[in-house]
């Protein structure tokens, strides 16, 4: 058998190298088939081409360069006719070299292309999910074709959240952990060379006790308005006094404008805190242990997780309940993070045991897919019902409760939670009595249609 390795990001090629090295992927041959993501791939440098990752790839027999095959096509428009897909099966496993009877597919993002297409590419082949950071935690945001979702065996991510299980691959995909041990070896692995070569962290690596804040570019997403995220990026300055630091190294996203990390820069200044902003190419969980930092501050990022799980920092958040908020439709993808972000940062948080934070995910996870996930709805009752009205309107939307007949719902009143009470639920979110109902109806206009055929109407 071929493994073919569809993967965009740094963070899941590590993981996938992680997987490898600790065995859970088998021996099998093992094709990298890297493609850019970003939306101006010629503005970035991808995982097929970044020096640091050298060694990574190096875990893989060869290296077949999807961003080759489909040029100038940009990977996430490649969506060809169905007519098309036997021809294209044929030529990429000529030119792979591979069986297209005897395949496995490793994809990051099953629901888009370019991995969703390879997909329906190779109908025969296997596929496991490679997680990517908080995202892994996320049920499917589409419905896939059963042809597709039946042939998902398992999940593979890196255990940053521990006794969590991801919710993307549904309820038949086998859940695979990478210990965070292992994870940790790979990720500093793509930063072995830069942490020899980078001057500024030489410069930096002086024992200052130090803060690291991570820029999230939110206004570009609308989820924020300009302003906002101005006085955000001063929260989170803010939020990392309590460690009381001397220094803040500020890493901003690669795509924000200046005037956010000069927001950030005249609140540390004026809290009397040495201020450096850091842009090289180091990971910010890799940068956050060599600095031995007290602690990260960042908006939703999968790196605070990481960095608390790999090298036991100190992690905070701000922003996540106004990013909850504003997040639409409900079911965005970028919920999932926020909600973990938040439970493992909130003061005093009910979440810490992983129990209650599966609980929450996958209430959380349900009402943003309620077809997908259907299987958790009795979770989703659970948690809801237990939620005191200020915990249930942080994590969720009383329009839509009402919408699903979830408890919490706006306008239920005590009547109306007796009759929820008694009435349970189907798989798809109807309730019995509802059934009844749409039953009762659809039998009184059959019999009226039979009556109007026996008058001659």
């Amino acid at each position: 058998m071929t493994q073919v390795f569809a993967l965009h990001s740094t963070y899941g090629l590590a993981t996938a190298v992680a997987a490898i090295d600790a065995g859970l992927l088998g021996d099998e041959e093992r094709v990298l088939v890297p493609f850019t993501s970003s939306r101006v791939p010629e503005t970035s440098v991808g995982i097929a081409a970044d020096p640091a990752l050298n060694t990574l790839r190096d875990r893989f027999d060869r290296i077949e360069d999807l961003d080759a095959v489909l040029g100038p096509l940009h990977p996430s428009f490649w969506e060809p006719r169905d007519v098309d897909l036997p021809v294209l099966e044929r030529l990429l496993a000529r030119a792979w070299n591979v069986d297209a009877r005897d395949l496995e597919l490793m994809v990051q993002s099953p629901q888009v292309a370019p991995a969703r297409t390879l997909l329906s590419v190779f109908p025969s082949a296997r596929v496991t999910i490679i997680g990517d950071g908080l995202m892994t935690y996320s049920p499917m945001r589409v419905k896939l074709p059963h042809i597709v979702s039946a042939r998902i065996r398992r999940v593979v991510y890196a255990d940053v959240v521990p006794g969590v299980q991801p919710l993307v691959g549904g309820t038949a995909a086998l859940a695979v952990p990478v210990a965070p041990e292992t994870f940790k070896e790979a990720l500093l692995e793509t930063a072995a060379s830069a942490l020899r070569d980078d001057a500024a962290i030489s410069t930096l690596d002086d024992g200052t006790p130090t803060v690291l804040v991570l820029g999230q570019y939110l206004s570009a997403l609308g989820l924020v308005k300009p302003e906002e995220e101005i006085a955000l990026q001063a929260d989170m300055i803010d939020r990392a006094v309590q460690w009381s630091p001397e220094r803040v190294v500020f890493k901003p996203h690669p795509s924000a404008p200046p005037l956010l990390a000069d927001a950030v820069r005249e609140r540390a200044i004026a809290l009397g805190l040495e201020f450096v902003e850091y842009r090289g190419s180091i990971a910010a969980e890799v940068l956050a242990d060599r600095l031995d930092v007290r602690g990260v501050v960042a908006g939703f990022s999968t790196a605070l997780p990481t960095v608390r799980e790999l090298f036991g920092r100190e992690i905070g958040s701000a922003g996540t309940e106004t990013v909850m908020k504003r997040l639409t439709p409900f079911e965005n993808s970028n919920r999932i993070p926020a909600t973990i972000v938040d439970a493992l940062t909130r003061a005093d948080s009910p979440y810490q045991d992983p129990l209650r934070l599966q609980l929450l995910i996958d209430a959380v996870g349900f009402v943003m897919q309620p077809v997908i996930a259907g299987h958790l709805r009795s979770r989703a009752e659970q948690l809801l019902t237990e939620l005191d009205p200020a915990e249930r309107e942080r994590y969720f939307s009383a329009k839509r409760l009402s919408v699903l007949g979830l408890p919490g719902s706006a306008g239920e009143t005590l009547l109306g939670r007796v009759i929820r009470a008694a009435d349970g639920s189907s798989a798809d979110g109807v309730g019995r009595i509802e059934e009844w109902r749409l039953t009762v109806s659809g039998a009184r206009r059959r019999a009226g249609r039979a009556w109007r055929a026996i008058r001659g109407r």
